[in-house]
C-alpha cells in the first residue's frame, strides 16, 4: 500500500527545538512581546482543519495492548493496538497503539524486504535490537529517512483515524537511549514533530510515550499527553503532570507502585496497574486494577 511522505517539519520549530534541547532559555521561543508562542500542537490542529479531542485528565482508564476485550465499568479511556478496534462505545476515548521507533518482531521480516535501509545498523552492519523486546531500532538519525519513515508510520496513523480512534500513542520515543549511540534525543524529537504533524492533520491527539527528559519540549515537539509506564516506580509522575496539566495515563506493573500512584497522584492521574503482558481479561496472569 502506498504512503503519502509526511510534510517537513518547518524551520521555527526545529529551531525552537534544537535551542530548548540544547538547554538555552525558554525566552527564546516568546514572540517580541513576551507572550509565549503558540504551542505547536495548536497551530498544526487548527491548520489542519480536524477538532483534534483531547483526552480528559483523571478518567478511568485501561490498556488492552495484548488484545482487546470490554472495559471494566466505569473506564471511559482504552489504548488499543493499531490493529485492533476502537471501543464501539460513543462515551470511550480510544487511543490507538502504534510502535513508532521499532518494529514489531512480527514485521522484521517486511521491513528487510522492502526498506532494509530504514533500519538501524552498527559500523558492522548488524541490525541494532532492543533486546529486552527483541525489536530491531529504526533509523531516524537523517532528514530523508525520518521523512520516508514518517510517510509509512503516518500510514498507520492516518488508518487508526479512519477507523474512529480519537488518538494515537506513538511508542519507543526513548529508543534512542538503547542505539548504542548512533541516534540521539534531538533526531528522536524532530521524529516526533514529524508524526505529531501528521495525526493533527488527520483529526487526532497524539501522546508522548515515556521518556520524561523530553517533557520540555512538548509544544515544540506537538505532543497533546502522555503516557507513562512506571512513572511512580521510577519517580517521574510529577514531569509528566506539570508538562500535560494532568493529562497523563499512568501504567504501573507491581501493587506496591500502584500503591504509591493511588496515594500521590490518584486525585489528579489516570492510572491503572496491569500485568506485563497485558493479556486480555478471561485469560491466565490478567491483571487490572485502578485507584
Amino acid at each position: 500500500m502506498p504512503f503519502t511522505p509526511a510534510a517537513r517539519m518547518p524551520v521555527a520549530p526545529l529551531l525552537a527545538l534544537a535551542l530548548a534541547l540544547s538547554g538555552c532559555a525558554a525566552s527564546d521561543t516568546a514572540d517580541d512581546s513576551g507572550a509565549s508562542a503558540t504551542p505547536k500542537a495548536a497551530e498544526s490542529s487548527a491548520a489542519s482543519g480536524h477538532a483534534v479531542r483531547q483526552p480528559r485528565a483523571n478518567d478511568p482508564f485501561d490498556y488492552q495492548l495484548g488484545g482487546a476485550y470490554d472495559p471494566p465499568d466505569g473506564v471511559r479511556t482504552v489504548i488499543r493496538d493499531r490493529t485492533a478496534a476502537p471501543d464501539p462505545d460513543p462515551g470511550i476515548y480510544n487511543i490507538c497503539y502504534i510502535n513508532a521507533y521499532q518494529t514489531q518482531p512480527d514485521a522484521v521480516a517486511w521491513w528487510r524486504k522492502n526498506h532494509p535501509d530504514l533500519l538501524l545498523r552498527d559500523a558492522d552492519g548488524a541490525t541494532v535490537i532492543d533486546e529486552d523486546w527483541e525489536e530491531p531500532l529504526l533509523d531516524i538519525s537523517t532528514d530523508d529517512r525520518r521523512d520516508r519513515l514518517a510517510g509509512i508510520v503516518g500510514g498507520w496513523i492516518d488508518g487508526c483515524a479512519d477507523r474512529g480512534f480519537d488518538a494515537v500513542e506513538a511508542d519507543n520515543l526513548d529508543s534512542y537511549l538503547r542505539s548504542d549511540g548512533l541516534l540521539d534525543r534531538g533526531e528522536a524529537a524532530a521524529f516526533a514533530g514529524l508524526l505529531a504533524e501528521r495525526a493533527h492533520r488527520a483529526g487526532l491527539a497524539i501522546g508522548q510515550k515515556n521518556a520524561a527528559e523530553m517533557t520540555g519540549v512538548r509544544d515544540e515537539i506537538g505532543f497533546d499527553f502522555a503516557v507513562a509506564e512506571e512513572c511512580a516506580r521510577y519517580e517521574e509522575c510529577d514531569a509528566y503532570a506539570d508538562a500535560y496539566d494532568d493529562k497523563v495515563l499512568v501504567i504501573e506493573y507491581r501493587r506496591a507502585d500502584l500503591t504509591v500512584a493511588c496515594r500521590e497522584w490518584g486525585d489528579r492521574l489516570s492510572i491503572v496497574l496491569r500485568d506485563r503482558d497485558v493479556v486480555p481479561a478471561g485469560e491466565p496472569g490478567h491483571v487490572n486494577a485502578r485507584c
